[in-house]
């Protein structure tokens, strides 16, 4: 074998360990990365409402570094319980209002915008505070815990979106229900709703439903330019 060959097989073991080292250093890179994705991740769905159990779901961090991060952020450690399991709060009255504006801009963001899930749900949600926040009461009614909830109930099929036949708005429903006359809360609102409430309450709520009801009617979709 010529001098040179014996030279290059002398080169390889070292050559192989370069390689490798290289290797290991963009996997460690990467992987320090996506922890600080996932961390970055956790700290905006804290600091939005999320319970602990919507971190664990979305996330690849421990629980215990979860708590030790949810302490951080309000000072208090995270509430315990089951999470949120009916479709039924989604199809009740105000409830379905909220949801279906959010559940509007979820669906507009993931056509128009190509975002992932949990990136969309971040970013309908915080539309969603954005557009309460403009109305006389600013109080949210869905959290973002039942906001995810309802992403996972339409991707599991248990939940629809119906049309309106009289503002063409799109609104929660549930999986299957028979659309072809739906009427909307907003253009149809139930007699019982706002009675135990004084004459001022009732004309402030009237007040935030058109609002709402124009929001959820054009989907807001210019919001997304």
């Amino acid at each position: 074998m010529p001098p040179s060959c014996w030279q290059h097989r002398r080169h390889l073991p070292s050559l192989h360990l370069l390689f490798r080292d290289a290797a290991n250093s963009m996997a460690k890179e990467k992987s320090l990365l996506d922890e600080m994705r996932q961390i970055q991740l956790a700290i905006e769905l804290i600091e939005l409402g999320a319970r602990l159990q919507v971190l664990e779901t979305e996330t690849n961090i421990s629980r215990g570094r979860l708590i030790r991060l949810y302490k951080e952020i309000h000072g208090a450690s995270p509430p315990k319980g089951m999470l949120p399991f009916s479709t039924d709060w989604f199809v009740t009255w105000l409830p379905n209002i909220h949801s279906s504006l959010f559940y509007n801009f979820y669906r507009a963001i993931r056509e128009q915008s190509g975002l992932e899930r949990m990136p969309a749900i971040v970013k309908s949600y915080k539309m969603y505070l954005e557009q309460i926040s403009l109305l006389e009461d600013s109080t949210p009614v869905l959290g973002l815990t039942r906001a995810w909830t309802l992403v996972r109930f339409f991707e599991n099929d248990m939940m629809q979106m119906s049309t309106c036949t009289r503002c063409n708005g799109h609104f929660v429903a549930h999986a299957h229900s028979l659309d072809h006359n739906y009427v909307c809360g907003i253009c149809n609102p139930p007699s019982r709703a706002g009675k135990t409430r004084r004459a001022a309450e009732r004309a402030r709520r009237k007040a935030a439903g058109d609002t709402m009801h124009k929001a959820v009617a054009s989907e807001s979709v210019s919001r997304l330019n």
